[in-house]
């Protein structure tokens, strides 16, 4: 098999199956109205990447193109200041670039992956749903593309948030507050705030 027909194969697949969970999630919500009334737009938003894209990853992230003239280490130096001043706790930095670099024995792309937590938002998801764990810590990647542009890529939140039933108020306040803050992270060091 070719690889564009693997390609076309896989994108299919994931049309698909988004458009099988987007009924679903719509059959939900008309049999037992549990689901949130935005859980269907968001999925929609991901089915329309997908079958522009044909990458299911590139469906289920937010993006943001960093600033021209703005170099890594000022994009992350603006990443760190900025967590300072919000509820995010740094858990640890991926230097994933370097890594690789230094495994193929040749330069790689420039890609460091930001790990943050604000523990009692996490601690409230938890008591909310056990599977919340394996969605923390929030990350942030900041990748130098194959041109040499830089963007910062993150889970789109409003799918994991919003996609299925709606969450208990408190439960509801901390992940739009974190959603917030992960949004306004990335668009702020995009532009190099510092």
């Amino acid at each position: 098999m070719s690889m564009q027909r693997l390609r076309t194969a896989l994108a299919l697949f994931g049309a698909f199956s988004l458009a099988t969970l987007l009924a679903a999630a719509v059959m939900v919500h008309l049999a037992f109205g549990t689901v949130q009334a935005d859980a269907p737009g968001h999925y929609w938003s991901a089915a329309k990447v997908l079958l522009r894209t044909g990458d299911p990853a590139e469906a289920t992230v937010w993006k943001a193109r960093v600033g021209g003239g703005l170099s890594f280490a000022q994009v992350e130096t603006a990443i760190r200041r900025l967590t300072r001043d919000m509820t995010l706790h740094e858990a640890a930095t991926l230097p994933l670039g370097d890594d690789v670099a230094a495994m193929q024995g040749t330069p790689w792309r420039k890609l460091h992956i930001y790990l943050y937590c604000s523990p009692l938002t996490a601690a409230r998801m938890i008591e909310y749903s056990d599977a919340f764990a394996a969605h923390l810590p929030c990350r942030i990647a900041l990748l130098e593309d194959a041109q040499g542009a830089l963007w910062l890529y993150a889970p789109n939140l409003d799918l994991l948030f919003e996609g299925g039933r709606r969450l208990p108020d408190g439960v509801r306040s901390a992940a739009s507050e974190l959603r917030d803050l992960v949004r306004d992270l990335m668009e702020r060091a995009a532009a190099g705030a510092l």
